[in-house]
């Protein structure tokens, strides 16, 4: 009778504190997830048999390991040689090495851990408890990096070289993995720790594909059933804390640690790990050594009180506990979820999300449509970005109503996503400096474009256009632009207003192949882009004719969304149109020049930019050189009529002196006005 009344007080305690956190709606919303039907297991996930009958099989072998996934043990055969087979398949892009501390088991437990090719078995000679079979199986360990992992967990495509890729942030201590049940509920998206020391393993049984859950960011701690962490920093901390032992609150004090050293804990939700929770020691708090989860909290808020101070209270709202860490939060909205293969503005945006991200804030990314797809959510997860999107998210006006108070700036990026919200954000969030990323001025585009046609529809829409983008300038705290002709305009027309140069971002790859190894053009541009589909019309049809006749082997590679009556149209002898392709770096390193005949548009163009971080050579207009600082025939070729573009295209073909000095120029140029660096003055300057 004690132990249940125990057990009722325990449970009403759960309840209560979910309703002060989760509200009860939500409360009600887990209770049901929890005792509702499902299959034992997740169909998708195609996981290891328990009851498959053994037979040797080998695990990858490392000479040199980067990382020692360490898995202690104790008995639940049927599990760890289930997780053995799982690494087996799915093995990883890093070298590792694989240790199984078995914790005094039986001989017939480890029998079948004998036959496994590649597999360092440590045999504890008496029980050391989850602890210090860990720290056994470290003293041992060869690799760089330490991953500790649960015997009863499997893992999925991705799990040890996504929480790698963590380490890329030097500051990065801790990399855990997101944690789903074998039926395909989620069971932790890392975990908070209130000031009285309870902690919460957020997202449990929520939907597994939030995109809430599916972005990186630092946890409190991570749970150690799929742990990694540096080797040499694990040691210098002591390795887990052995007060603790047999078991529980380790992973916690180890975070705690991690952090005190000046080093970040991390949640990597990319990699998947499925974990059948309470197999090595139950679910019942009151008995066996789960137990131990209460006694040892006492142990674990009497070594840290003073940092527990600077936690939240206990029964604060999950969401608002989540972040409780000093990040300054910035709310992004764009017409659409970026995507590099897609255009060069996606790309820009990406690499200022790092840049940001980089300075110390958190990110949310609401796309204006209310739509992102799964690998759109993912690749911004991977950044650090929260994904606010349908069916998730609300509107953002009831995003506003209820976060806006959390905001320190918003960028609305486009006139035509900025001019409806920007009065709403005024109002919901008047603590937040307002950001107005103007991409390219369209108003310039669009007047461009008239002239070049004739089009007196599109000039009177230009001038719409310009007083609209003027006003939202008025009302911004910051505008950016990428080009300094624009920065140069707007000072003459709006003398007060602060306009900062925030230019195109690009990794400077290096040049990966030489002159006498590439043939052929390329030219990079989706149709989505009307001066795209003008430049592509005048080039197929007036310059590379031109060109063929000339030397008839040479060939012209166009890569970009089109659609498939365009496709059709303009393909032909020694034109080849490839659509939109996940990566250009086969052909940024095996063509011989890019080509960027632009005949209007305004702002800096990344195809530009993207080729001469190559090392490609470019061939191009006036209009496509606008505001990149380039002199001609020393960073680029510039020709606009088409025998003359021809002409250049030909004579940069042949002339391999002349086209190692323009790649070496376009190097430089990237390095000096659209590298990382340039950019991250800038932002500095806006939000620091």
């Amino acid at each position: 009778m004690h132990w249940r009344l125990r057990r009722l007080h325990y449970l009403l305690q759960r309840a209560a504190n979910s309703m002060a956190q989760r509200g009860v709606r939500s409360t009600v919303s887990r209770i049901a997830q929890e005792f509702r039907r499902r299959p034992a297991q997740e169909a998708a996930w195609q996981l290891e048999a328990l009851d498959a009958p053994f037979s040797p099989f080998a695990l990858p072998n490392a000479v040199t390991p980067r990382v020692s996934v360490i898995i202690p043990t104790y008995g639940k055969l049927p599990y760890t040689l289930a997780c053995l087979r799982s690494i087996a398949r799915h093995g990883a892009q890093a070298p590792f090495e694989v240790i199984v501390v078995d914790d005094a088991a039986s001989d017939e437990d480890v029998s079948p851990l004998q036959q496994i090719e590649n597999l360092r078995l440590l045999r504890n000679p008496r029980n050391l408890g989850f602890g210090g079979s860990c720290n056994a199986g470290a003293a041992m360990a060869r690799g760089e990096y330490l991953l500790f992992l649960n015997n009863d967990t499997q893992v999925t495509p991705g799990w040890l070289d996504e929480l790698l890729a963590c380490f890329d942030d030097a500051r990065c201590g801790i990399a855990g993995s997101r944690l789903a049940y074998p039926d395909g509920r989620l069971q932790e998206a890392g975990a908070i720790v209130y000031a009285n020391g309870e902690a919460w393993n957020y997202g449990r049984f929520e939907d597994r594909d939030d995109p809430r859950l599916l972005y990186r960011r630092d946890a409190d701690y991570v749970s150690g059933a799929a742990l990694m962490i540096d080797a040499r920093l694990f040691a210098s901390v002591g390795g887990f804390d052995p007060r603790y032992s047999p078991a529980y609150c380790e992973d916690m004090d180890l975070a705690f640690a991690v952090r005190a050293a000046g080093r970040r804990v991390i949640y990597q939700p990319a990699s998947l790990v499925i974990h059948c929770e309470g197999v090595s020691s139950g679910v019942d708090p009151f008995v066996g050594v789960k137990q131990y989860q209460i006694t040892n909290r006492a142990k674990f808020v009497e070594k840290w009180r003073g940092q527990l101070q600077r936690h939240p209270a206990p029964k604060t709202p999950v969401e608002r506990a989540l972040h409780h860490a000093a990040w300054r939060h910035l709310l992004i909205v764009d017409a659409l979820a970026p995507d590099p293969t897609r255009d060069s503005g996606s790309l820009r945006l990406i690499n200022i999300m790092k840049l940001i991200i980089d300075m110390g804030w958190r990110i949310s990314f609401m796309p204006d449509n209310g739509r992102a797809s799964t690998d759109e959510i993912a690749l911004l997860g991977k950044l650090g970005v929260q994904t606010l999107c349908r069916p998730w998210a609300p509107s953002l006006a009831t995003w506003l109503k209820r976060e806006g108070s959390s905001l320190d700036a918003i960028m609305f990026c486009r006139h035509y996503v900025a001019d409806p919200h920007m009065a709403l954000a005024r109002q919901f969030a008047p603590n937040a400096k307002l950001l107005f990323d103007t991409v390219d001025l369209h108003f310039l585009r669009e007047q461009r474009a008239a002239e070049h046609t004739g089009n007196a529809a599109l000039s009177r829409q230009a001038k719409l256009s310009r007083q609209r983008e003027l006003s939202l300038i008025e009302a911004s705290d910051v505008t950016f632009v990428v080009s300094p002709i624009e920065q140069a305009l707007l000072a003459e027309q709006m003398t007060h207003a602060r306009v900062e140069l925030l230019s195109n971002v690009h990794e400077l790859y290096g040049r990966a192949a030489g002159f006498a190894e590439r043939r052929d053009l390329v030219f990079v541009g989706g149709f989505g882009h009307p001066p795209n589909e003008d430049a592509v019309h005048w080039l197929v049809t007036e310059v590379f004719p031109r060109v063929r006749q000339q030397n008839p082997l040479i060939q012209l590679h166009v890569i970009g969304d089109m659609p498939e009556a365009a496709q059709k149209r303009y393909a032909s002898d020694g034109v080849l149109i490839h659509g939109r392709v996940p990566e250009l770096t086969p052909w940024m390193n095996g063509c011989r020049i890019a080509l960027a005949p632009l005949r209007y548009g305004a702002g800096v163009k990344g195809k530009v930019n993207m080729a001469m971080s190559h090392g490609l050579p470019v061939v191009g207009t006036s209009v496509a050189a606008e505001g990149m600082m380039f002199v001609d025939g020393v960073d680029i070729l510039l020709a606009d009529d088409a025998d003359a573009f021809a002409a250049a295209i030909l004579r940069l073909y042949d002339d391999e002196a002349l086209w190692y000095r323009l790649s070496d120029a376009g190097l430089d140029n990237v390095r000096k006005y659209f590298s990382f660096e340039a950019a991250r003055l800038t932002l500095q300057r806006v939000l620091d």
